[in-house]
């Protein structure tokens, strides 16, 4: 299932993917560092959701309560609840 979270708080202003047999698939990140975003992307491919989220939740970018892949953990989170 395909998924489009609105981000918050960072420079990226989405965030979609789908979860497909419980794994995340097909990351794109609009807006955003660019190559941190690919980055995050690529190595989330194939992850499972629970393994996503343990790893990525909580990082934060400089002074700012969270990021890119934190945010992209919310997400997930929430698509899988």
């Amino acid at each position: 299932m395909e998924y489009t979270y609105k981000t918050k708080g960072v420079c990226a202003r989405k965030i979609d993917f789908e979860i497909i047999d419980g794994k995340v698939r097909n990351v794109r990140f609009t807006g955003g560092c660019g190559g941190n975003t690919q980055g995050v992307a690529a190595l989330a491919e194939g992850m499972t959701a629970e393994e996503l989220i343990s790893r990525l939740k909580g990082i934060r970018c400089g002074f700012k309560g969270t990021s890119c892949p934190d945010q992209l953990a919310l997400a997930v989170k929430e698509a899988t609840e």
